[in-house]
């Protein structure tokens, strides 16, 4: 029986006999998102004898791309290689685009080098598959220069696709070419151009250029995507100021934030942490009428865990009308970050009899809660996992449970696992060099380095920091000036705090105070809670007590109710035996309402994982616990006695 909409497809056609006819009701299909009705008019156009030209195979092949389970490409290839019309630009542009949108871009360029002659729509067909499809950026590159050596001038589609891709890798300097040829060739005042550049100068940290591409359009020409650019740029940076700040300027001018604006700042506000800031956007949300968009309320559900306000996401969760697994994800990696690994591990058994199925950042996620906890026999049980469910080869996967071996002390299999790898990226290196830095094998994590500098691969900043923590491990305080130095004079990368905060380490293991604090009045950089706490840090072991104090009430300012700076500044009084500084730090820890977050150890026993700090009683089988304990303690004082 034909569809009703086919019928109403074929009662388009006023004269069956004319292929101009066919050929609207096959466009108007298509058009209406119909591509099966479109693919059946066809051959009902054949049926009738009506021979095709050259203008039915554009929107025959459009609605080929459209099948949800399209045949072989090489279907509808047939068809246009039995027509005369093969050699048409226009039908071979067509061909080109339905190969790119089968995944099939080596075929699609066979295509593209038969076709004898080629215009700016097929050559930019080719450097946006190549581009979408996770091709490398050189290769969209080189498809460029054949364009431009074929005389062949640029669109706007084309630079916008380059930038899109130098971004997506990271590729500054060759977003920064590709800039300069469209400002030559005049595209630069373009909204769409200017857009994808800022949103590209962001991927690759360069916000200065964002900055100032984002200032150079005409202020009557500045949309909601052109706001939208830079505020993601400033949410990826969590530069929480310059957003809001920016989103101020965006009101001001009238214009109307929509569904992807209210995603980036609650992004941004999840990332930072900052509950209150977030749900006032949230409340927005609810004014601009997107509140139950399905991804504002995962980004919800990820503001709220991320935050410590479990209870919250948890409402969320619950109250969604269809949830995915993102959803699940989200919920999960609340509870690994608040350390309730059982809690988790039971949420992934229940999206599974959900009938939803993870993917890989679910994965990535309950194998960083084996990391957190030391848990090996489950983190192998994850392993287990991957392997019977389709994960062996995801990179990100991969890279995980080298991370989850490297935190459990099992670094042999972290290393074996990684020499299986056959798709090693910058990642995998680098989580191989910071797992022996941690592990206190800071030799073979350096030599490991070397090692990958001499297949070609370029460090990043995230490879420098794990070499210095290495160099921090071994002591080697010479060996982690030449990769701070290398850092930026070789590869170009500038230093950020905790790269500082790494040499100041170096420096005060060797009881070099003063120096530390001489390199911390020359950074560049406002020196944060983490670089004051590594000068207080060697304060306290070399006993330093001026530098000391001038560390602790740096980190005071920084973050008053934290207790750390507090109980480091007493011990240094301690140590000297000045029990009145002492007091007179207890105090002010008091008076601020300063508290030190108690360490936690954890066991597992029969797959579930049990938590304890000191003083803690709120596990079910404290009194046992503490009986046990006390037994223990009694033993050990008769033998010492």
């Amino acid at each position: 029986m034909t569809p009703p909409s086919t019928v109403r497809a074929l009662n388009r056609i006023s004269n069956p006999s004319t292929v101009a006819c066919w050929n609207s009701a096959i466009r108007a299909s298509v058009r209406d998102g119909l591509p099966r009705e479109a693919v059946l008019v066809y051959r009902r156009m054949k049926q009738n004898g009506v021979r095709p030209n050259n203008l039915t195979f554009p929107f025959l092949l459009k609605a080929y791309a459209g099948l949800p389970h399209a045949p072989a490409p090489a279907v509808a290839h047939a068809h246009v290689a039995k027509s005369p019309f093969c050699d048409d630009i226009f039908v071979g542009a067509a061909l080109v685009d339905l190969y790119v949108k089968s995944r099939e871009v080596d075929v699609a360029l066979k295509v593209l080098d038969g076709m004898p002659q080629r215009d700016v729509v097929a050559w930019n067909t080719v450097i946006v598959g190549v581009s979408q499809l996770g091709s490398s950026l050189r290769r969209a590159l080189f498809l460029f220069r054949r364009m431009r050596l074929e005389d062949i001038a640029p669109d706007l589609v084309t630079y916008i696709s380059l930038a899109r891709s130098c971004g997506c890798e990271e590729k500054l300097s060759f977003l920064r070419a590709v800039h300069s040829l469209a400002i030559a060739q005049g595209f630069e005042a373009d909204a769409s151009v200017a857009n994808t550049l800022i949103a590209a100068y962001c991927k690759c940290e360069d916000l200065s250029s964002s900055e100032s591409v984002f200032s150079e359009i005409a202020a009557g020409m500045r949309s909601v995507v052109s706001y939208n650019s830079m505020i993601a740029g400033y949410a990826r940076l969590c530069l929480s100021k310059e957003a809001i700040l920016l989103f101020s300027v965006m009101a001001r001018d009238g214009i109307r934030p929509d569904l992807s604006t209210i995603l980036s700042l609650l992004s941004l506000f999840a990332n930072s942490g900052s509950l209150l800031e977030g749900e006032l956007v949230h409340s927005l949300g609810i004014k601009l009428g997107v509140d139950c968009d399905i991804s504002v309320m995962n980004t919800l559900i990820s503001l709220h865990s991320k935050c410590g306000d479990l209870e919250a996401a948890l409402y969320c969760f619950n109250n969604m009308p269809k949830k995915t697994c993102v959803s699940w994800t989200a919920l999960i990696s609340g509870y690994v970050q608040r350390g309730d690994i059982n809690e988790a591990m039971a949420l992934f058994s229940s999206m599974e009899a959900a009938g939803e199925k993870p993917d890989a950042l679910t994965i990535v996620a309950l194998l960083s809660a084996c990391s957190q906890v030391g848990g090996l026999d489950l983190g192998k049980h994850m392993h287990d996992y991957v392997l019977t469910n389709g994960f062996k080869d995801d990179i990100l996967v991969s890279n995980a449970l080298i991370d989850m071996y490297a935190k459990c002390g099992s670094i042999g299999e972290a290393r074996r696992l990684f020499d299986r790898m056959s798709g090693r990226t910058i990642v995998s290196w680098t989580t191989m060099v910071m797992g022996y830095a941690i592990n206190g094998e800071f030799e073979q994590a350096l030599d490991l380095f070397s090692h990958m500098v001499e297949q070609g691969l370029k460090p990043n900043r995230v490879t420098f920091l794990a070499v210095l923590q290495a160099c921090v491990h071994g002591g080697l305080l010479e060996k982690g000036w030449d990769y701070f130095n290398l850092m930026s004079e070789v590869y170009g990368i500038a230093p950020r705090l905790e790269h500082y905060a790494c040499v100041i380490d170096l420096l005060g293991r060797r009881g070099r105070v003063s120096e530390a604090l001489d390199f911390i009045r020359r950074m560049p950089l406002e020196p944060d809670a983490g670089v004051w706490g590594s000068l207080l840090g060697a304060s306290v072991t070399h006993r330093e007590i001026e530098i000391g104090e001038y560390a602790a009430s740096r980190l005071f300012s920084l973050g008053p109710q934290t207790g750390v700076s507090y109980v480091g500044m007493a011990n240094i009084y301690a140590a000297k035996e000045r029990w009145e500084g002492v007091a007179e730090v207890r105090t002010m820890m008091r008076q601020k309402k300063a508290r030190k977050n108690a360490g936690q150890s954890a066991i597992e026993i029969d797959g579930l994982f049990h938590a304890f700090a000191v003083e803690d009683r709120s596990h079910p089988q404290s009194s046992q616990i503490y009986e046990v304990l006390d037994t223990l303690f009694l033993q050990l004082k008769k033998k010492q006695m």
